[in-house]
């Protein structure tokens, strides 16, 4: 049992400091490496089978809607970029440039996409002709790349994977109605698979996309009462479309410009995962998302028959969930620290006596509860403990927001807030860019969202008294 100490210990408590706690979970649980280059990760093999559970459920969620994968390049022209003025005025600190091919300087500068909305109009002005091309639903998964002054592993670096949806419509309102969908899915991925509870609502002009009409974000409050945009989706009007020339001839015989969105999640998201569900002895992964649903733990693994019978048992549950054995000659005590440090959501221990009563005892990772089940019921049991491990996360974590959540009545009381609390603050806000600002420089609070589900605080804007038009989730955030 030292050598499990001696892990556990090996993590900054949360408590005394909440960054490194997460630098060390990162690290400890081997999510990523960090590279030579400044501000670029390694996604290691634990960090990189998580991405692609995520990926795998969400890809589904997008084919069931009809959006297609794509391929696009990963360079654009400087030309092609400074089409759309906000844009490229949006991104210009943030990109990277190519600048010779070889030993040869390149005629025209090439930007390595921080995002392809460009790459995506050169390509439907080229495939939209008609109203009957229309919708074009594509996605691609790709990384991208930002240069980024602060990065963090999974929050903020400079390359980073993500899939990027890019549609085209008929209608203004048929895009409309994508863009929202799409957030449904986002917000259904988050709560439903990976036990994030979020709030759903539509950016301030400030803090919308570059370049589009309107974006809409889910957001959700990290432990340490701070909130994470965990995806976006964005409607764009028809701005890109007359800057790209990209017509079709309508129902009426007469040429249009399409409407388009742009909508994208990243794995930032793992990064809320970690910050959501974390403890102090590292993970605590929901079961969609675990690489190991289950790890099989033999007991006394020396004793004839129980290496045997634990491999029968892996196979079995094997069946109906990602299950794994460990039969390393590490002391048990060392393992279960080990995958208490991954996150995985249940620990099968096997021995002996256990096969004698025809029963194992499961431990869920998120409370330590101890089960003892038999055998002939693993099929029906361990999904049922797979589900429970979902529900009280998403419970543990509602409740976090819940306790973290204040009310401000007028700018004292968001000043006092800000300073004293970390999490999300409730106010009214009148509209205007001068009050937003002041609250940011005076409060240190951003907006995250005015939340689909609106709330009447008070009837005026606590900074300038004029006449409120929405509520408004502020925060500090990552």
């Amino acid at each position: 049992m030292a050598e499990q100490k001696k892990m556990v210990e090996a993590i900054t408590s949360m408590e005394v400091d909440f960054a490194k706690w997460y630098t060390d979970v990162v690290k400890k649980a081997q999510l990523v490496d960090y590279s030579s280059i400044k501000g670029c990760t390694i996604v290691q093999p634990y960090g990189t089978a998580i991405w692609e559970n995520f990926r795998d459920l969400l890809d589904k969620r997008l084919k069931k809607c009809g959006h297609e994968n794509v391929m696009m390049p990963m360079f654009i022209p400087e030309n092609l970029l400074q089409k759309e003025k906000d844009h490229v005025e949006g991104f210009a600190p943030e990109v990277a440039w190519v600048t010779h091919g070889g030993n040869e300087k390149l005629t025209e500068r090439l930007c390595v996409r921080p995002t392809s909305e460009t790459l995506f109009c050169e390509h439907y002005q080229k495939v939209i002709n008609s109203y009957r091309d229309l919708p074009k639903l594509y996605n691609q998964w790709c990384s991208v790349v930002r240069w980024e002054k602060t990065t963090r592993p999974f929050l903020r670096t400079t390359e980073f994977w993500w899939q990027e949806g890019h549609t085209m419509h008929e209608t203004a309102e048929d895009a409309i109605t994508e863009t929202k969908n799409i957030l449904d899915i986002y917000a259904d991925i988050c709560e439903q698979d990976l036990a994030i509870p979020v709030i759903k609502g539509k950016k301030t002009d400030k803090e919308k996309f570059a370049g589009a009409e309107a974006t809409y974000t889910i957001e959700a409050m990290m432990h340490d009462g701070k909130a994470l945009q965990s995806g976006t989706s964005h409607y764009f009007g028809d701005g890109f479309s007359k800057a790209f020339d990209i017509t079709f001839t309508g129902r009426d015989n007469k040429p249009h410009n399409p409407f388009q969105t742009s909508w994208g999640m990243s794995t930032r998201i793992i990064g809320a995962i970690i910050m959501t569900h974390g403890d102090n002895d590292g993970l605590v992964l929901p079961p969609a998302v675990a690489p190991t649903q289950v790890i099989v733990i033999p007991v006394a693994q020396h004793k004839p028959g129980v290496i045997e019978k634990a491999t029968e048992i892996t196979e079995k549950i094997n069946n109906f969930c990602r299950a794994k054995i460990d039969i390393s000659d590490n002391q048990p005590g060392w393992k279960f620290a080990e995958y208490e440090m991954k996150g995985v959501p249940l620990r099968l221990e096997i021995g002996p006596k256990d096969i004698e009563k025809n029963q194992c005892v499961i431990v869920r990772r998120d409370n330590r509860e101890k089960y003892f089940v038999s055998l002939d019921n693993l099929e029906e049991e361990i999904p049922k403990l797979l589900e429970t491990v979902r529900q009280g996360l998403y419970n543990k974590a509602l409740e976090n927001r819940e306790r973290r959540t204040f009310v401000a009545h007028n700018f004292e009381e968001m000043i006092k807030l800000g300073q004293e609390q970390d999490g999300f603050i409730k106010s009214m806000w009148c509209g205007d860019l001068e009050c937003e600002m002041k609250i940011k420089n005076e409060a240190g609070l951003t907006s995250r969202c005015m939340p689909y589900e609106q709330e009447t605080i008070s009837d005026v804007c606590p900074v300038c008294g004029k006449p409120a038009k929405h509520m408004v989730i502020w925060g500090k955030a990552y």
